[in-house]
């Protein structure tokens, strides 16, 4: 008997993945060339060659058979403490071994995380506008999602609406800096008052409410500025990174959970990760990728195109007249549509070959997506093609 939950879910495909097909079929009719496609967050600069190298030489002068084995169900313990040296560097937190869980990408960090510090029944906060798998992840523990209302235009966190559904059923508040879908970055004020916030809630409720902070484009930001580390406002913080992005690695799948010290239970999340793993079929990432990422903890691919196409797109934007706030990193711009229906609208501009996410999926209503990790010179040949969808706007 096929499973109903699953089956279900045939039926509730991914706007952006609907969207990224659409503009496969239309570039075999008229040309890749001539579609502006900005739907899907692939990462579109390659990896950085000490990646390459390191996985060169591990080929050539490790050992085939203790190379290819199995690693430990906590992860690579080389992998672990380069992590754990490299957050203590750049955080100055004093992170161990002992507080790193490698997993498969941020998703599989986000699901052991999750799994961790929640029971079934159990309540989720996070903010909107937040990345929708977001649902099926906290849905998969057996916890349930609950939605804090966007706050725009600058869609830092609403946190008096967050304080008010902040109750005793909430053991664990998800969150994304920088933000996907709108690039946004939360501030160390909107941070501080956040943590201020737990640490209110937990002491009157009698338990900690954890903090799992989801953070794969930690190292896209612009402008010259750091994005605020969100365990060092807060101790009861499980960090959830991905090299997808960083490291332009999304097919290798790799990342971590980092377990902030002074956490509960910093001693022991790791291992009650790890048996998560063993009975939800995860048992950890390729060790060879694990093994290849320990030695570039101190590079990134070159993320500076990245800015190049956001200035080019806010600069257009804004002048077509688009409401818009400027992101502060990511590779994602969220203006808000031209008409009240973003989905509609996301429909025009596919009259003129721009392939645009709407904002529903992310929990917010009359704004569309743009995922800019294009080619610039794509970006640039985009623009007369917004002028084209603002000018319909204005007949």
């Amino acid at each position: 008997m096929l499973n109903e939950t699953y089956r279900a879910m045939l039926n509730n495909k991914s706007v952006i993945r609907e969207t990224f097909m659409y503009g496969r079929q239309r570039a075999a009719q008229i040309g890749s060339e001539n579609v502006f496609d900005y739907s899907l967050g692939n990462p579109s600069v390659p990896c950085p060659p000490e990646f390459t190298e390191a996985m060169q030489t591990l080929l050539a002068q490790e050992e085939p058979v203790s190379l290819h084995g199995y690693c430990p169900s906590q992860g690579d313990p080389g992998f672990r403490t380069a992590v754990a040296a490299h957050l203590t560097e750049t955080f100055g937190l004093p992170y161990a071994q002992k507080h790193i869980f490698p997993t498969t990408g941020a998703a599989g960090a986000i699901a052991h995380a999750i799994r961790a510090v929640t029971q079934p029944g159990d309540e989720v906060l996070t903010f909107a506008p937040y990345f929708p798998e977001y649902g099926p992840y906290v849905a998969g523990t057996g916890a349930v999602l609950r939605v804090v209302p966007p706050q725009e235009p600058t869609f830092q966190p609403n946190l008096d609406a967050f304080a008010q559904m902040l109750t005793e059923k909430v053991t664990c508040v998800l969150i994304n800096t920088p933000n996907n879908p709108t690039g946004v970055v939360y501030s160390a004020d909107t941070l501080t008052r956040m943590a201020a916030i737990l640490t209110e809630k937990s002491a009157q409720y009698g338990h900690n409410i954890f903090l799992v902070s989801d953070e794969p484009y930690r190292d896209i930001v612009f402008d010259g500025k750091t994005v605020p580390y969100p365990a060092a406002f807060y101790p009861h913080t499980l960090t959830c990174f991905s090299y997808s992005k960083s490291l332009s690695l999304p097919g290798e799948r790799l990342g971590y959970v980092a377990v902030r010290p002074g956490c509960e239970g910093e001693d022991i999340l790791v291992d009650m990760m790890s048996q998560i793993s063993r009975f939800t079929g995860h048992n950890c990432p390729p060790s060879i990728i694990q093994r290849a990422v320990n030695r570039c903890q101190k590079v990134t691919s070159d993320l500076s195109v990245y800015q190049t196409n956001m200035e080019l797109l806010y600069q257009k934007l804004t002048a077509l007249g688009f409401e818009v706030e400027r992101p502060g990193g990511t590779f994602y711009i969220f203006p808000k549509a031209l008409e009240e229906d973003a989905n509609a609208f996301c429909r025009k501009a596919r009259e003129f070959d721009l392939l645009l996410v709407p904002s529903d999926s992310f929990g917010v209503k009359g704004y569309v997506r743009l995922a800019y990790c294009i080619d610039t010179e794509k970006v640039k040949r985009s623009l007369p093609a917004f002028e084209k969808l603002a000018a319909a706007y204005r007949k």
